[in-house]
């Protein structure tokens, strides 16, 4: 017959819980299927980024993504890491400087790439902001919103980065103001009017045609060597001067006209605009970012007579890009993909 149950020391079922006793780390342990992965990591991680600058205070609403690369014996990441070296980073780089959506990106990859013990990281950032700029004619101040991205990938090999904006503007299609002028121009005829009158007139006038509202983006790559900066303004200018005419959300009547006859007298495709920012990126930065560095150019049009959008795209790095520009022999230029140029493995 067994004796009285031994109550000094507790089971494993009623033992209290010991808080100093290590814990395991489940994501350090091997998976049951051993493979590598691409990319593992949070998404939509959103921040106000408060940045004080030549004495004005700026808010910024950035939203960010970060990955790293998986090895296949780790289970998986430690997901709070990337919190935590989101706001670390944000207050070593940002606080007291200009905010440089491809700098922050940056130094997030490579704190992440060694937080994370990866080959490799990548940090996306997306951020709104405000910039004040005057109406055409009347010098009104107006706030427009942008949008400033920055995506950096941190390797063995240096960490590349990519900063890019996207602007709206309106553009004026050529087609359709072609075939307005070419009826304006038989209605004249028939009135009597000769063709040096009819030449003056359109001169004069600016040609009806229908118009869009675009959107512009433009990216431009640094590899791993460049030291410089590409300021986000300059970026904006290109993306802006793309299209048919500016926009402004605020304008009086004056700055009306003049938005609406300066369109009409730039009429353009939506090819033409993309070819108008890659044209310009090359004369801005062609000396300056090395053979390396990449381009992208994105037009989206928003039809006014059709239900549909159009786009057009170009990519490439900007030395090839700058070739076909010179007019060498066709199929000189590659059109390397984003991807492609951020992850060269």
């Amino acid at each position: 017959m067994s004796g009285p149950a031994d109550t000094t020391s507790p089971t494993s079922a009623d033992a209290p819980f010991d808080r100093a006793a290590p814990r395991r780390d489940v994501q350090s342990e091997r998976p049951r299927v051993t493979a590598t992965l691409s990319r593992v990591g949070v998404t939509n991680v959103e921040k106000i980024v408060r940045v004080d600058a030549a004495g004005e205070e700026n808010l910024f609403h950035a939203k960010l993504n970060c990955f790293v690369d998986l090895a296949a014996a780790q289970k998986g990441v430690h997901m709070s890491r990337f919190e935590e070296v989101v706001n670390e980073a944000i207050d070593e780089v940002i606080l007291g400087e200009a905010f440089r959506a491809e700098v922050l990106a940056g130094h997030i990859a490579e704190l992440v790439r060694e937080r994370q013990g990866g080959a490799r990281a990548e940090v996306s950032i997306e951020a709104r902001y405000p910039e004040h700029k005057p109406a055409p004619v009347s010098g009104v101040r107006t706030q427009e919103i942008y949008t400033m991205f920055g995506t950096a990938v941190a390797s063995a090999a240096g960490t590349r980065r990519l900063v890019g904006v996207q602007a709206h503007g309106m553009t004026a299609c050529p087609c359709a103001q072609d075939l307005v002028a070419e009826r304006s121009h038989a209605r004249l005829t028939e009135r009597g009017f000769d063709e040096q009158q009819i030449e003056q007139i359109f001169d004069s006038v600016p040609v009806a045609t229908h118009n869009q509202r675009g959107l512009a983006s433009l990216h431009v790559g640094c590899p791993e060597a460049f030291e410089g900066t590409i300021e986000a303004a300059t970026l904006l200018k290109i993306a802006e001067d793309s299209m048919s005419s500016e926009i402004y959300e605020l304008m009086k009547r004056s700055d009306e006209v003049e938005v609406v006859e300066k369109a009409h007298r730039r009429p353009r495709f939506v090819e033409d605009c993309v070819r108008e920012m890659i044209s310009g990126v090359v004369d801005r930065f062609g000396n300056s970012l090395g053979p390396d560095a990449f381009v992208f150019a994105r037009q989206e049009n928003l039809e006014t007579i059709h239900q549909h959008n159009v786009v057009a795209e170009r990519y490439g790095l900007i030395s090839e890009i700058a070739a076909e520009l010179r007019n060498e022999p066709p199929g000189s230029a590659r059109h390397l993909t984003l991807r492609e140029w951020l992850d060269p493995r």
